[in-house]
C-alpha cells in the first residue's frame, strides 16, 4: 500500500502552471511540525514535504490558500531521479495529491477589522419578564 497523509503549513503562495500538454498543476512544499523536547527544552524542527496536485485540486489550491496556511494533504508517493550539479544522481519524493483540505477558513471580507470607538449607544438591558408579578423559583426538585 502506497498511501501518504499529513498535516502542515504551506511554505510558499502556490502557483499554477501548465504543463506542454496544457494539464494544469501545482508544485508545492508543506512543513509538517516536528518538535520534540530534549533534556527538558523543546526543539523546534519541521519536516518539509514536496507536493504535487493536478488540474481543478491545483486551481483550487492556488485560489483559495497562501503562504502559511495549514492544510491537510492525502495522497501516493511517488520517487524519481534526478542529476546533481555535482554529476551524481540525486533521489527524492514527491506526494502526487489526491485530495486536499482546507484546514484554516480564507476570511470572506478583506476589509480589516472594525475597531469600537465607544460612540455606539448602548441600551440598558431591561427584564422582559418585570410585569409578571413576583420572582418564581424553580429549583431541582421541582422538576422530578
Amino acid at each position: 500500500m502506497n498511501k501518504f497523509i499529513g498535516i502542515g503549513r504551506l511554505t510558499k503562495d502556490p502557483e499554477i502552471v501548465a504543463n506542454s500538454q496544457g494539464l494544469s498543476y501545482c508544485r508545492f512544499t508543506i512543513a509538517i511540525d516536528n518538535s520534540y523536547v530534549k533534556d527538558g527544552e523543546k526543539v523546534e524542527q519541521a519536516d518539509f514535504i514536496n507536493c504535487l496536485a493536478w488540474n481543478k485540486l491545483a486551481e483550487n489550491l492556488s485560489v483559495y490558500q497562501k503562504k502559511g496556511k495549514l492544510i491537510a494533504v492525502e495522497g501516493r508517493l511517488h520517487p524519481y531521479s534526478y542529476d546533481k550539479e555535482d554529476g551524481t544522481k540525486g533521489y527524492s519524493y514527491d506526494v502526487i495529491c489526491n485530495n486536499i483540505e482546507f484546514l484554516e477558513s480564507k476570511r470572506k471580507d478583506s476589509r480589516p477589522e472594525p475597531e469600537y470607538e465607544g460612540d455606539i449607544e448602548q441600551k440598558e438591558e431591561t427584564d422582559p419578564f418585570a410585569d409578571f408579578g413576583a420572582n418564581v423559583q424553580i429549583d431541582d426538585d421541582y422538576l422530578e
